[in-house]
């Protein structure tokens, strides 16, 4: 994994804030308000000296490092963390045989397409219980029966670098009664490849269609970023 400092000053962190939920952010739009100029100036070119951020001719992006920390930055608190993230991950699929896939709205990966997913919590009792506890989160489901059909862990590098290491606990079910909007949407198996797809959601998908009692696989992909990296 990446290692480098932890992010403590707040108008630095600040900027990480703006970035972490965009891909390419205008210089007034990382300021923090009623932040002299030439403090976040100073700032901003710190996080460019250190290689978090990078200057481009639209703005300011995460670089490579960059996408790397946030992607070890809990939302909430925003502790850095260091282990992989564990998930659950969840195949859905209608009548008609679509898949349903979310868009991601963070980095890394912002505005890819992958399947419905979040981390497991300390207090979730179980795999099962934080897979439904997510379908509540998510998709608004209650009381819907999942099936644990397999394991997976991704590595994912971007220019030679590891930037992300995730163990995704793959539960499926049926559903038809799902409400889609712009960012949850149904797909043809046939068409997933025309999306631009989170590392690893097409391989996943393919090996939960084998109907296995249940799957381990490992995953290696390369992500390459839209910031020019």
């Amino acid at each position: 994994m990446i290692e480098q400092a932890i992010i403590t000053h707040h108008i630095q962190k600040h900027i990480l804030d703006v970035l972490m939920f965009k891909e390419v952010a205008r210089f007034r739009d990382l300021r923090p308000p009623k932040v002299d100029t030439n403090l976040f100036s100073y700032h901003l070119k710190l996080l460019i000296k250190n290689d978090i951020v990078r200057k481009l001719t639209t703005g300011y992006a995460l670089s490579t490092h960059g996408l790397a920390y946030v992607d070890r930055v809990s939302v909430v608190s925003k502790a850095v963390r260091t282990q992989p993230k564990i998930i659950t991950m969840l195949v859905v699929q209608n009548s008609d045989g679509d898949i349903l896939l979310w868009r991601r709205k963070r980095q890394p990966y912002i505005n890819a397409w992958t399947l419905p997913y979040g981390k497991l919590h300390t207090e979730d009792e179980s795999i099962e219980q934080a897979a439904k506890r997510e379908l509540s989160e998510k998709l608004a489901l209650t009381n819907q029966d999942v099936r644990h059909v397999g394991d997976c862990y991704i590595h994912v590098n971007t220019n030679g670098q590891l930037l992300s290491t995730t163990l995704a606990h793959v539960f499926r079910f049926e559903r038809d009664d799902i409400a889609t909007h712009d960012n949850l949407i149904w797909v043809k198996p046939h068409k997933i490849t025309q999306y631009k797809l989170a590392p690893a959601v097409e391989q996943i998908i393919a090996r939960s269609f084998f109907n296995d009692p249940h799957f381990f696989e490992e995953f290696y992909e390369n992500w390459e970023s839209d910031n020019g990296d």
